[in-house]
């Protein structure tokens, strides 16, 4: 016998993938009640599509009233976990952005890309990048406004002889491309079928503007108008509101104003704390942290800025007691009922030949980069100092399953040149711009040390570290060494390998997809995959 009715059924269809099954997708519409109906199914007896019926069908304020007698009676703050939305920012400032993005847990992030977009549109005669009220309120405006326009000019102007200069330097008969007919590769003039030429200008056009846009993004300056999608859980974006809440940068401040107004619209049970009582009291927390580590590094610190790039492995385990950790992690999970302290009080005991040897094939079983060791590589971690331009340093951010402190971005660590600029000609335009950003920013700073940063380009290095496991490391060096990776951050990526490779030469053995060859166009075989891609779809 059914457990439901046929009325009963016919009402449920609406709001459930099935009326049956003992799997099914909660289809009801408001968000409110899918998070309810998971938090209240975890406190009753009753089967989910029964409570739906019993509690929520005549209720239509069921899912609200829930939570606020959840979250604020018990404040079972995990059900704020429930709610998900998705939103997204248009015209916010890469100082920002990465404040959005530095929450690890519960929200995932889609930003527009400097590879594939070229930023040199205006909007009403403007370029489109942030103009902070502080700053725009005080007797630096009109110097903060030309600087940032400067930046732009240099930037926009060489687009089209950067590209013109790539492509020059990388003809397309350089390159094969697969021809249709046999599936051969070959060179450009002797593809035959014109949809295999439209094909192959398609994909040599793509990666040379990305590899032209590339060398150019270092001029652009972090006020760059950017957008983003965010899509998360309610207590990772009522978290998001409070940190851009305790913020001292106005952008922020508004930013959370604007986004808890929309997720009001969606999820507002899941995020109402974000500015309550609750919120405030967390917001003066965060601030008060802030302060308190202002004093402390200004009373216990001597800052001597290092000026040029850093990539240094600076705090890691000796390999012998790395690799008993990462042994007695392999084994626990499979050993027989016995303790970790039993189990690595043994492994001391094994012949180390043998232990390097249960290394060696675990990183044998790995096919391909996807094929992530397994978490007993969790065990041994390693903390990089690091001082990279912050166009680069913007993709390492990315990377949120690691520990990440960073400092105010400001032009006291000198700035990177690729070689493309000056085989161009256009080194002294490179050299003007980051010298009148510098002037800028050391006057603005003097009064408004935060929102100077919005003036420094991508250019200008950028110190922070970063702390991760093996794990992680497996991952990140890898991904970031790929033939279609920037080149300043493929490079970045093979230094940390060759860092690990020095004082783990055993353990590094388990990253056995790391590249550490050049690329001369980083995306283009990439494209070809893309492009073969496109066309397995049309047929």
């Amino acid at each position: 016998m059914s457990e439901f009715s046929a009325s009963e059924k016919k009402i449920l269809s609406d709001h459930f993938s099935n009326t049956e099954g003992n799997v099914f997708a909660i289809i009801t519409p408001r968000q409110v009640d899918r998070g309810a109906l998971m938090s209240r199914y975890s406190r009753t007896d009753k089967s989910m599509r029964r409570i739906f019926l019993d509690e929520f069908l005549k209720n239509k304020n069921r899912g609200e009233e829930f939570y606020n007698r959840v979250l604020l009676e018990y404040g079972d703050d995990s059900v704020a976990e429930l709610g998900e939305a998705q939103i997204a920012i248009e015209g916010l400032s890469n100082i920002a952005v990465k404040k959005i993005e530095d929450r690890r847990i519960g929200l995932s992030y889609l930003e527009k890309s400097s590879r594939y977009v070229a930023w040199n549109k205006k909007e009403k005669g403007k370029y489109r990048f942030y103009r902070d009220a502080e700053i725009s309120k005080s007797k630096y405006a009109d110097m903060y406004e030309d600087t940032c326009n400067f930046s732009f000019d240099v930037y926009s102007k060489n687009i089209e002889p950067m590209i013109n200069y790539v492509r020059e330097k990388y003809p397309i008969e350089k390159y094969s491309f697969k021809d249709s007919t046999d599936g051969k590769e070959k060179t450009f003039s002797k593809l035959k079928s014109e949809s295999d030429i439209k094909s192959a200008n398609m994909i040599y056009k793509g990666s040379t503007k990305a590899k032209a846009l590339d060398i150019l993004r270092g001029l652009l300056p972090a006020s760059t108008l950017t957008n983003v999608g965010i899509t998360g859980n309610g207590r990772a974006f009522e978290y998001l509101l409070t940190v851009l809440g305790a913020s001292e940068l106005k952008e922020e401040q508004d930013l959370a104003s604007k986004i808890k107004k929309e997720l009001d619209t969606t999820i507002k049970s899941f995020v109402r704390r974000a500015d309550d009582k609750y919120g405030k009291a967390f917001q003066k927390y965060l601030k008060d942290i802030k302060i308190k580590s202002k004093v402390i590094a200004k009373k216990q610190i001597k800052s001597t800025p290092t000026v040029g790039s850093i990539t240094k492995l600076v705090d890691y385990e000796p390999e012998k007691n790395a690799i008993d950790k990462i042994v007695t992690s392999i084994i626990y999970e499979q050993s027989p009922s016995t303790s970790y302290q039993n189990i690595m009080s043994q492994v001391k005991k094994i012949p180390i030949q043998e232990k390097n040897k249960i290394i060696y094939d675990f990183a044998k079983l790995r096919k391909n980069r996807r094929h992530r060791p397994s978490r007993a590589f969790e065990s041994v971690y390693y903390t990089f100092d690091l001082c990279n331009n912050f166009g680069m340093f913007r993709d390492f951010h990315r990377h949120r399953a690691l520990t990440l402190e960073r400092q105010l971005l400001t032009t006291d660590h000198g700035y990177s040149i690729p070689n493309e600029i000056k085989i161009l000609g256009i080194e002294k335009d490179f050299k003007d711009c980051m010298q009148n950003t510098k002037k800028t920013f050391d006057k603005i700073r003097t009064k408004y040390p935060e929102q100077a940063q919005y003036v420094v380009n991508f250019a200008y290095n950028y110190p922070y570290y970063m702390k991760f496991n093996l794990r992680e490391a497996c991952h990140l060096i890898e991904l970031r060494t790929v033939p279609q990776g920037h080149i300043d951050y493929r490079r970045v990526a093979q230094q940390m390998f060759q860092e690990i490779n020095k004082v783990h030469p055993v353990l590094s053995k388990i990253m056995n997809f790391v590249d550490l060859k050049e690329y001369d166009l980083e995306r283009f075989e990439s494209e070809k995959r893309t492009e073969e891609k496109r066309k397995k779809m049309k047929k």
